[in-house]
């Protein structure tokens, strides 16, 4: 009896040592590996034609194409080019998945034959290469295959899931604009939602996620910098702006080394300066663009006020017009604050999907993300960080000497496209079930 209860014993540790990505094992894997091939013609499609914000028209329109086509009750272009998908599957709770849409103004020398030829003209008309260098495609690729993977798999979850297409992840604008139109009122409200973004310096198989404060709030400030122009050989006879915006710029760095306590994190950076158009010409005026990063709402609230006293104050001493400062109210997100709850319930599912070695915490980065904004009236969110470098190259750069690694928003991020899609799939399947259980 006692050498029967030891073989059980052993038998068990066994089979519970294999992981249930083992098509063998896992239903879940064996639909991801069937629809792989097609996943992976999705995602070098939405790859090579990507679409800047507030620009996804067919972008948009492929993801509600597809959601549609794996059974969902598809909403398109709500509040602009979103989707929304919902799929009823009886009595239980409701969990929404995200993914983002829109491309970066950047262009694509990655050399992949997939790689974004495309161009087009960004919101000031100028003429720009357009790249999925920070991911939605493979985004957008996890999020059909888990419609297809659940789908396919009813039998193991109950209840309510709602798939979301948002654009304009990356000018902070598309979640607002879907929760102006009454996302949270129109559709089923959320218990949980879940997002999931791409990781270019971790390797494939490696989830990271962070317990708590995970991204920064962000802000967008303009400023126009005003002066009297004139001939560039009597700049007497002028208030040059340039002068007074190099001022101010300098100026601005001031806010976190002297007025920010070195304990709370905050960013202040100049992105771009726009002012004049020849050699010999002093402008009439300068504009600067600002991004602002903060975790702390009353930090947020002094670094703006100190950039708008800072921008007046040195047009007082240049006896200039006053400058415009202004902060945007669509080009702003609150800081992305993963549910402590959420996600201690979702991080064992992904170390028994991957072993724990492979599911790493990661501190908090001053990065920003729209999905903050999917914790309205205290929806517990989670978002993690898929990785999804090349094996063979991440275990390259980790050499002495080696070249660092391409990160998010450059020109030569270039993705293991088949293997995070793999990775994505199943673990956002496996989450969402986790949260959905099969009573």
């Amino acid at each position: 009896m006692l050498r029967h209860s030891f073989a059980s014993l052993i038998a068990i540790l066994l089979v519970s040592t294999i992981h249930s990505e083992d098509p063998k094992v896992d239903p879940i894997a064996k639909t991801v590996e069937t629809e792989l091939p097609d996943l992976k013609k999705l995602y070098q499609h939405l790859h090579a034609n990507p679409e800047l914000s507030l620009q996804e028209v067919q972008t948009s329109a492929r993801i509600a194409e597809e959601l549609k086509k794996a059974g969902f009750e598809v909403t398109a272009n709500f509040g602009g080019h979103g989707v929304i998908a919902v799929m009823k599957n009886g009595e239980g709770p409701t969990v929404w998945v995200r993914s983002d849409l829109d491309g970066l103004p950047i262009t694509e020398k990655t050399g992949l034959p997939y790689a974004s030829a495309v161009r087009t003209r960004d919101s000031y008309g100028n003429e720009v290469g357009v790249m999925h260098a920070c991911g939605h495609d493979i985004h957008m690729t996890c999020l059909v295959g888990t419609a297809r993977t659940l789908a396919a798999h009813k039998e193991k979850w109950a209840g309510t899931l709602v798939l979301v297409g948002q654009p304009a992840e990356e000018v902070v604008a598309g979640a607002r604009a879907m929760f102006e139109a009454g996302m949270y009122t129109k559709f089923p409200k959320p218990d949980y939602a879940l997002a999931l973004h791409s990781d270019g310096l971790k390797p494939v198989g490696v989830i990271s996620y962070t317990d708590g404060l995970a991204m920064a709030n962000s802000d967008s400030v303009d400023i126009v910098v005003k002066g009297r122009g004139g001939h560039g050989a009597a700049p007497h006879q002028t208030i040059d702006p340039i002068v007074l915006s190099a001022r101010i710029i300098l100026d601005l760095q001031t806010i976190v080394s002297r007025e920010v306590s070195p304990l709370d994190p905050a960013v202040v950076t100049v992105g771009s300066i726009h002012g004049g158009n020849k050699h010999n010409i002093i402008p009439n005026e300068v504009k600067l663009q600002l991004t602002v990063r903060t975790t702390k709402d009353d930090v947020r609230k002094n670094v703006l006020e100190a950039i708008e006293r800072i921008a007046k104050a040195a047009a007082v001493g240049a006896r200039a017009p006053e400058p415009e400062v202004i902060v945007s109210t669509t080009f702003t997100t609150p800081a992305t604050i993963n549910e402590s709850g959420l996600v201690k319930k979702t991080v064992p599912v992904f170390q028994r999907l991957l072993g724990e070695k492979n599911v790493q915490s990661r501190v908090p980065t001053m990065g920003a993300e729209d999905f903050g904004l999917f914790s309205k009236g205290g929806t517990p969110i989670f978002m993690f960080f898929l990785g999804t470098c090349p094996k063979e190259k991440y275990e390259a750069s980790l050499k002495p000497g080696a070249a660092p690694l391409p990160g998010m928003h450059t020109d030569s991020y270039a993705p293991d496209g088949e293997g995070s899609v793999r990775v994505g799939v199943k673990a956002m399947s496996h989450a969402v079930m986790n949260l959905m259980p099969k009573k």
